[in-house]
């Protein structure tokens, strides 16, 4: 079965938003065998530059009308974008007729400014979530997932997540194993999860200082075990006493709520994704037992462990809610 993808780009427009996913839906046809068959639309059609000076070729948007998948891809002018009358019309079109919508990064504002996203949760780049709010207030916006389906809209955060989207979009349409090969080849995560956060606990608490880099790098790798000061601050290669003050002048916080942190950070979506026990999840990730898990996560999010894997089942176009077009 032969499956369309069409990206639709405009002047300025993020390449990494388009050729990340291209990539991926590319590699399906070149690996196995020939399932897609991709273009490029723009609402004028011709040569479009992007916002580095490149340009790529495009077929006018209006000339194309075919069932198939829509893929507005972002960039830093998206929000500013005055789509024409005939070109928002026809994606407003398109989101009824065509089997899927999807955005990459800032491509939200452009569904959204067709209509397509009103009543729908979405997501966009986390920097541009609010003015993606405030200008159109019918949307749920939820700036902290990596990507969201609801119904046959999809949207993805910003940049890199349009890989994760195209992934999980080839393994609704081909199924786990070749959306697992093309992980691979592009030497990316197959599943990193549309429930995952864009933020990471890493990347907020990353010191300057290489020694206080190297213990956290070093929990992170090792969230199963036990992960005392001591062993910390052997990791880093400084005394017990010297370590634990550079580590709090170097990231505000005790090794012991670092490591706390980053191991809700590797729970949180496995619980939402609903298929593992929560007792092994406990295990694996280094809490030890579900009741220490438990206080920690009233501590974190005011909810227990259950109440989120439920109320993630519950919302349309959660990970768990989907887990058959998202999980595969």
């Amino acid at each position: 079965m032969k499956h369309k993808v069409t990206f639709l780009v405009y002047p300025k427009f993020e390449s990494l938003d388009s050729s990340g996913p291209c990539s991926a839906f590319n590699l399906v046809n070149e690996l196995y065998d020939s399932r897609y068959i991709i273009n490029v639309v723009s609402a004028t059609g011709g040569p479009i530059i992007d916002r580095a000076g490149v340009s790529i070729n495009s077929e006018k948007f209006t000339d194309v009308v075919e069932d198939g998948k829509i893929l507005a891809v972002g960039g830093p002018t998206a929000h500013l974008l005055e789509l024409d009358l005939a070109t928002k019309s026809l994606l407003s079109e398109c989101g009824s007729q065509t089997s899927r919508v999807a955005s990459v990064c800032t491509g939200a504002f452009l569904l959204a400014s067709a209509g397509l996203l009103d009543g729908r949760r979405a997501t966009t780049h986390w920097r541009y979530a609010g003015t993606l709010q405030t200008q159109y207030p019918r949307v749920q916006v939820d700036a902290d997932r990596i990507f969201i389906k609801d119904g046959n809209v999809w949207t993805s955060a910003g940049l890199t997540a349009g890989i994760d989207l195209a992934l999980a979009l080839i393994e609704a349409d081909c199924g786990s194993e070749i959306a697992k090969g093309v992980a691979r080849d592009m030497v990316v995560y197959h599943r990193r999860l549309g429930g995952q956060s864009q933020y990471s606990t890493m990347l907020e608490m990353m010191p300057t200082s290489g020694r206080v880099r190297e213990a956290l790098c070093y929990a992170r790798d090792h969230l199963n075990k036990p992960l005392p000061v001591e062993t910390l601050a052997d990791a880093a290669g400084v005394g017990l006493r010297q370590f634990s003050r550079i580590f709090l002048n170097a990231t505000g916080t005790t090794p012991a709520k670092a490591v706390e942190r980053l191991r809700l950070e590797v729970a949180r979506p496995k619980i939402e994704d609903g298929a593992e026990p929560i007792e092994r999840i406990a295990q694996d990730v280094g809490f030890g037992s579900a009741e220490t898990m438990c206080r920690s996560f009233v501590k974190a999010f005011g909810r227990t462990p259950q109440e989120l894997r439920r109320s993630a089942r519950q919302q349309p176009g959660s990970v768990s809610s989907t887990s058959s077009v998202e999980r595969g």
